[in-house]
């Protein structure tokens, strides 16, 4: 789909524009009650459904929350760690590290895999920076809840996007004003409200890449919803909800039941007065220790018990099988929902259960990796006016999502290297042995720096022996001489 913007000013709208404002305007609204009830759930914040029937009026205002679906979303997102940006060839990936560095990327990218596991999607919008020429290209990380894009699934790229936002940066505008963005494959839009009730332009950015410089970062994709679903399916809201009812029963069950009911047959009604005469009220009755109780007219003994307390057992097991069911929705192990069983599980049984998370964890690198190569090829094309070559890949680094043991990753590298399948000194052995981005680069200027003693050092005993042989010391080494020293 192309959008054609027929020449008009600057500062007015064209009816295509406007058009689709209002479009992407509505279907942004349509969404946001939907995803504002995720985000309730993730933060603990959804109003339970009351059924009406065992919770009396008095606890109405009780709140109960259980932050399963906060634990499953981010022990989900925790196992996502971007790490850096290099191109496949193995050339020099200083300027895209550059470029990560400057929009805090790093950081920023748990922030986004954090939203997109919620809400289902995420958008990263790629600009221009504000400093001049020389400034790097602007990548930000857009909530969903103020930005919506149009997808063309023939072509699998967005024809237009709209964000909005607060007007902070315009001295136009007023406090608390929103204002809109729209991204067109040749120019970004921004406008302000204006005193008729429509929009007015106080910016264009005219960049003519002839893409929407917007990628969607979506979560949980099917053929026929390319928009992306949240972590916090329907299963995962109402199991939630039951859970939180359960807990609610266990607490109306202390309050009325969970000391135990006495009962007294036989007994004359002084047993229930004080000193005085005056009658005991139901709380003094109940909290007396010791009961004095006197003969009735025949003789008998009045007859004392009590009935057995409520016991939450029944609740407690409940909820364990509620946690079950909610592990096998977010591919958790039982215990990291509470779940417990009286024998531990050992290491082996550990890494077992965290199968499904783990696959799950790659399945998401792949979709979100994706994304953030094409934010950084866009943000690559804004910077050089062209876009990059596609003979060269982008490729995104990740930290490995499962958990093998130290000792098990280093065997399994040192047996690649012992067999000649990876050199000793590849990047690629330091990378399956454990290392961070960040360590590999410090031991590969860590072998530099020992490279270049070596080379003085040899340089130096060099010297020597030509000195010792009869040749002056100062005499400069031969390019044979340099040869032999490597």
């Amino acid at each position: 789909m192309t959008i054609s913007i027929p020449e008009l000013p600057l500062l007015t709208l064209s009816d295509d524009e406007l058009a689709l404002i209002n479009l992407l305007r509505a279907d942004m609204l349509r969404d946001r009650w939907a995803l504002q009830l995720r985000d309730a759930y993730f933060n603990g914040e959804q109003l339970v459904r009351d059924l009406g029937i065992s919770i009396p009026p008095q606890l109405k205002g009780l709140h109960t929350v259980i932050g399963w679906p906060r634990v499953g979303v981010e022990s989900l997102e925790e196992r996502l760690d971007l790490e850096a940006f290099r191109w496949a060839d193995g050339s020099d990936s200083a300027e895209l590290a550059e470029i990560a560095e400057a929009n805090d990327l790093f950081d920023e990218s748990s922030l986004a895999h954090l939203d997109a596991l919620v809400y289902g999607r995420e958008y990263l919008a790629v600009g221009s920076g504000d400093c001049g020429d020389d400034c790097p290209p602007l990548i930000s990380a857009e909530s969903p809840l103020d930005m919506t894009l149009m997808w063309d699934a023939r072509l699998r790229m967005g024809t237009a996007a709209l964000r909005e936002c607060a007007a902070d940066n315009f001295i136009e505008s007023g406090p608390d004003e929103r204002m809109l963005v729209l991204y067109l494959p040749d120019q970004t839009v921004m406008c302000l409200p204006s005193e008729s009730g429509g929009w007015e332009v106080v910016d264009r950015d005219i960049h003519q890449l002839g893409v929407v410089p917007v990628v969607r970062m979506a979560n949980r994709q099917r053929t026929a919803d390319r928009v992306g679903k949240s972590e916090i399916t329907p299963e995962v809201m109402s199991i939630t909800d039951a859970a939180c009812r359960r807990l609610m029963g266990m607490e109306v069950a202390a309050e009325f039941f969970g000391a135990p009911q006495r009962y007294i047959l036989g007994a004359s009604e002084s047993a229930f007065q004080d000193a005085e005469g005056n009658p005991l009220d139901a709380w003094a009755t109940y909290i007396g220790r010791m009961l004095g109780l006197e003969r009735d007219e025949d003789g008998n003994i009045p007859t004392v018990g009590q009935f057995a307390a409520h016991d939450p057992t029944g609740m407690t097991k409940i909820i364990d099988l509620y946690a079950r069911i909610m592990s096998s929705q977010f591919g958790l192990p039982p215990h990291m929902l509470g779940y417990t069983t009286d024998n531990p599980a050992s290491a082996d049984a550990i890494r077992s259960t965290e199968a499904k998370l783990v696959k799950r964890s790659e399945r998401r690198i792949r979709r979100f990796g994706s994304a953030w190569q094409q934010a950084m090829r866009l943000a690559l094309w804004v910077r050089d006016g062209e876009p990059p070559d596609k003979s060269r890949c982008i490729e995104t680094v990740w930290r490995n999502p499962a958990t093998p043991t130290v000792a098990a990753q280093v065997d399994a590298t040192v047996k690649l290297v012992q067999a000649g399948v990876l050199p000793a000194d590849s990047d690629v052995t330091l990378e399956m042995a454990g290392f961070t981005e960040t360590q590999r680069q410090r031991i590969a200027a860590d072998r530099r720096r020992a490279a270049g003693r070596a080379g003085s050092t040899a340089l130096l005993d060099r010297l020597a022996e030509l000195g010792a042989g009869g040749q002056p010391v100062s005499a400069e080494p031969s390019e044979a001489d340099l040869g032999d020293l490597g």
